[in-house]
Formats: C-alpha cells, sequence, structure tokens
C-alpha cells in the first residue's frame, strides 16, 4: 500500500471513529453518519447469513439499534470500527439464523448478496471495502488450509463451530482451538500491516 492510500484509510478509519463517539453522545448527524459509511457492508454481511432479503433488513436494522445503544463501549485502540460493526451484525444476524425463523432460510450464495447490497457503491465505500478485504485476503492467505477454511466458515458463511467441525471431521473442542488460535494469528497480522 502506498503512503497516500494509508493516508487515505487513516482518514476513513478516523472519520469513523469520531462519527461513533460523537453517537456515544446522542449526535444524530453522527450516528446518520455512521450509517452512511457502513450500512452496505453491515447488509452484506446480514444478507449472507440470513439468506433473506426481508430478514436481512430486519436484522440491519436491530443491529444499528445495537450500535446507538453500545456506541460508548466501542475502543478504538482494541478494533477498527468496521471490524467492531461488522462483529455486531455477525452475531445479530446468526442469532436470527438460530431462531426458528431463521432455520428455513439458507444463505445467499457471496456473489448474490455482493450484487444485491449495492449496485453502485459509493467510492469512499469501495475504497474502504477494497482496502479491509485486500487485508484480510492477505492475512488469511497466511493461514493453513485448515484454520482458513474453518475461518471463511465460520466467519463469512455463518456458520456455527458445530457445523465447521462436523463439516471438517473433527471434534468441537478441537475446532474451537483452531478457530481461536486463526483468530489471534489474523489478530496479529491485521496489527502488523495496519
Amino acid at each position: 500500500m502506498t503512503a497516500s492510500e494509508t493516508q487515505a484509510a487513516e482518514t476513513r478509519r478516523a472519520t469513523l471513529v469520531a462519527a461513533l463517539t460523537m453517537s456515544a453522545t446522542g449526535d444524530r448527524a453522527a450516528f446518520r453518519r455512521v450509517y452512511d459509511l457502513t450500512a452496505a457492508k453491515l447488509f452484506g454481511i446480514c444478507l449472507r447469513i440470513c439468506g433473506e432479503r426481508q430478514a436481512a433488513e430486519d436484522v440491519l436494522q436491530e443491529v444499528y439499534v445495537i450500535v446507538w445503544r453500545r456506541a460508548a463501549a466501542y475502543r478504538p485502540e482494541r478494533s477498527h470500527p468496521v471490524t467492531w460493526l461488522a462483529t455486531i451484525a455477525r452475531n445479530r444476524a446468526l442469532d436470527w439464523r438460530r431462531s426458528p425463523r431463521g432455520r428455513a432460510f439458507a444463505p445467499v450464495p457471496e456473489g448474490e448478496a455482493g450484487a444485491a447490497v449495492d449496485d453502485a457503491p459509493r467510492a469512499d465505500e469501495a475504497l474502504l471495502a477494497l482496502e479491509d478485504g485486500r487485508l484480510l485476503d492477505h492475512c488469511l492467505d497466511e493461514l493453513d488450509d485448515r484454520p482458513r477454511h474453518a475461518i471463511r466458515s465460520a466467519f463469512l458463511d455463518g456458520l456455527t463451530y458445530a457445523d465447521v467441525a462436523g463439516r471438517a471431521g473433527v471434534p468441537l473442542p478441537t475446532m474451537k482451538s483452531i478457530i481461536r488460535r486463526a483468530l489471534i494469528r489474523l489478530r496479529e497480522c491485521l496489527n502488523d500491516d495496519a
């Protein structure tokens, strides 16, 4: 990444951190900025896991209610704001998926989810997603095959750890250990490259 790309990424991060911080004080305009900067990405996560557009929209609304209430809990020194928000979206979507209503739907294939999210992404969102995607892909490529597949299945495809363990043919505690070690390595890689 060039110096100008690094500076642009840091500026985008600072903008989102500031908007989250102001949202914690009840600033509605700042919260709207958080929404504008992240809705397409978070909707994609919700849609991929929920497998249904209406459910993804409902879950996304719940995600932003949670963000509004918990914005003060965000700590910029611990994670990138998009990572924090994506974790909330993923967890809420998985909660819906595990509910009786959610079990009836299959996740939307990755290509379809991306197409349904935003046909014409804003330039800043596209650059942020591209940058985050490149960095994550680089760090995922550093992992061995089994941990990489486990991370993709659990965090990108929305499978439970038990499902991932079953598909890999390993006991659940073993899979939890594999994923835990892989997450530690990913965090180290992401922090080194940030």
